[in-house]
């Protein structure tokens, strides 16, 4: 095994090496929790793991974790050092393949400038203490497929930071708590990675992971069996948090006069309908789907899920077999050229949108019929609010209905909405829509002052607007529009 180093040449110290911490005398006191150490003492899972105070950057293993948003491109402490110390390469990958992450699953790239082969990108959750069980299992998801990451890769040293950032709102004792439970529950099952090294350069993030290591990684029998006082909660098989109040009971039919095959198959149910709660919550916690639901609403599951794509297939072979030239011939949605990276640019005229004229019904079908096949890959939209009026601002239900039908290949291959021209109603809609309505697509909407700002993005001969859009643009920004394209690649 490559032995992780830091800078210097140091070695990192193993937990099996570090000392044991005073141990409490529970003689005389209430009864423990468990009946016997839930995690029991084991030297050799010991070994292979470490908690360690500086710069992630700077370990010499094989991979390395970075934390960040849905975009890879969120500014802390840590994504910031990464991109720092991995050179331009790295950041020119994200935006060249587009990369993206949700909630809770990794993206894996390459180390370039680090002393790691390495890097796995995750996204923890947002913390709110009314979906507390789902925040608690997508954290969870975040360090098992990190770690999962890491084997497939062939790691045998992995450096894990403390992936619940503080702007995501996790307590550190919770987040401690799933990371180490995690952890254990991986190295108990795996033989790669063989060291994991969590990582933090602040001693804050440390304290908690310090003060309960010893209730999942105990370091002698005393340990383990002092746990049993302070350890609540066991988890699941791979470590994921269990919530009795959570867990679904499907109780046998007391009419039936069955005995133990109506208890094997209660049991089998019962069980099956846990795991898919379970993962209902996980689902729920993704900013695709909590923030899109009213806080009573149940969390979508699979059947929903069928419905949706029926639906939208439905509507695309409507949209192919139906006469939809009103709609196209008032020419307010066309595919004009592509962008500096190939990808094709969908151009909407606001203007030339009548709400009051148009069937909303075919301009649905029309939109799905010239989309379809465009969002297949990467694409992105600019929207010309140019002399757009009240006339042409389409009712909010009519934009739900369209981001409800719409699967999430359109979303996800989305990579960024332009507004031009934008009002102060245009910027308050927006981040109303976006903030309660369509938030996977936050982050890609860009408001820009005037259509220069799109030739940074696109060369002008790729863009085709009216004529009134370049005549209103050169009024309030006056010449810049017959200025040479000089912006490069």
């Amino acid at each position: 095994m490559r032995a992780p180093a830091l800078a210097g040449g140091a070695s990192v110290e193993r937990w099996s090496e570090s000392a044991p911490a005073p141990l409490t005398d529970y003689a005389g006191r209430a009864p423990p929790v468990h009946a016997y150490p839930v995690f029991p003492y084991d030297d050799q899972l010991n070994q292979r793991l470490a908690i360690w105070q500086g710069d992630i950057a700077t370990l010499e293993v094989d991979a390395i974790t970075n934390t960040s948003d849905e975009t890879l491109t969120e500014c802390n402490v840590v994504s910031e050092r990464i991109m720092q110390c991995a050179g331009p390469d790295l950041k020119e990958e994200i935006i060249t393949r587009g990369l993206e992450c949700r909630t809770g699953e990794v993206v894996v790239t390459s180390g370039f400038e680090l002393r790691c082969r390495h890097i796995i990108h995750t996204v923890s959750p947002k913390y709110v203490a009314k979906y507390h069980t789902a925040a608690e299992s997508s954290l969870h998801n975040c360090y098992k497929n990190v770690l999962h990451a890491a084997r497939e890769a062939g790691a045998r040293t992995l450096a894990l930071c403390v992936i619940s950032a503080p702007r995501r709102n996790f307590p550190p004792d919770i987040a401690a708590h799933v990371a180490l439970r995690t952890v254990r529950r991986y190295l108990e099952q795996h033989s790669i990675p063989q060291l994991v090294i969590i990582a933090s350069a602040c001693s804050a993030e440390l304290g908690p992971l310090l003060t309960l290591a010893p209730l999942y990684f105990p370091r002698s029998t005393r340990e383990a069996d002092a746990a049993r006082w302070r350890l609540r909660e066991e988890g699941g098989p791979e470590g994921e948090p269990v919530h009795p109040e959570r867990r679904i009971r499907i109780i046998h039919n007391p009419h039936s006069h069955t005995t133990d095959a109506a208890d094997d198959d209660t049991s089998l149910c019962d069980e099956e309908a846990a795991i898919e709660a379970a993962a209902a919550f996980a689902r729920a916690c993704s900013p695709d789907t909590q923030l899109l639901l009213p806080s009573n609403a149940p969390a979508p599951h699979a059947p929903r899920r069928h419905y949706d794509t029926d639906q939208y297939e439905r509507l695309l072979r409507r949209a192919r077999s139906e006469d939809l030239s009103e709609v196209s011939g008032i020419g307010c949605l066309y595919q004009s050229g592509v962008d500096r990276l190939g990808r094709p640019v969908v151009v909407f005229i606001g203007k030339w949108f009548p709400i009051s004229d148009i069937d909303l019904d075919k301009a649905l079908l029309y939109l799905i019929k010239l989309l379809d096949p465009i969002v297949r890959g990467d694409y992105v939209i600019a929207y010309f609010h140019t002399l757009a009026s009240s006339n042409n601002h389409p009712p909010f239900s009519w934009l739900k209905e369209v981001y409800t039908v719409l699967p999430y290949k359109y979303k996800k291959n989305l990579k960024a909405f332009y507004i031009v021209h934008p009002t102060f109603w245009t910027k308050m809609m927006t981040w109303w829509f976006t903030t309660f309505m369509a938030p996977a697509i936050k982050a890609k909407v860009h408001t820009l002052p005037g259509v220069e700002y799109l030739y940074s993005v696109m060369a002008r001969d790729q863009l085709e607007v009216p004529a009134f859009v370049t005549e209103y643009d050169m009024t309030i920004n006056g010449l810049h529009y017959f200025q040479p394209d000089t912006s490069s690649t």
